[in-house]
């Protein structure tokens, strides 16, 4: 059994989903579009560039995504994707890049008694992350 996860994005998807895979190390694998729907009654309400599912293969794991129309989106709450670094520079670089205009941070980089660095924040696109280098505070 594998665990994917699946997010919701208020007509951004492809951006957030192409800089993830980007900043993860991973590749695009596919892109669905509503302009790709040949019955226009299956499309989803708005324009014909928004993104029905795409799919981003990072390591073994499978993330996927779509757009939501205003009367659909739910703000994501409740959970949040979480990263263990394997470096400390991974984890800069991993914080450069998904928390560049974040819309919140709820605990900027820094120490904990668990990890040598953690953060959590809401990136940009509205996912909510929490990074983690453990390092010499490995167990």
């Amino acid at each position: 059994m594998k665990l994917n996860f699946y997010l919701f994005f208020r007509g951004d998807c492809f951006e957030a989903m192409t800089l993830y895979a980007e900043a993860l190390g991973g590749t695009v694998e596919s892109v669905f579009r509503n302009k790709d729907v040949a019955a226009p009654e299956d499309r989803m309400p708005g324009g014909e560039d928004l993104v029905m599912n795409m799919s981003v293969r990072i390591g073994d794991m499978r993330m996927m995504g779509s757009d939501n129309s205003d009367d659909m989106y739910q703000t994501p709450q409740g959970f949040r994707v979480q990263i263990e670094a394997p470096s400390l520079g991974h984890f800069e670089q991993l914080h450069g890049a998904l928390g560049k205009g974040a819309r919140r941070v709820d605990m900027p980089p820094g120490e904990t008694f668990w990890a040598e660095r953690f953060a959590m924040f809401t990136d940009r696109f509205g996912t909510p992350w929490m990074l983690n280098f453990t390092g010499s505070k490995a167990p």
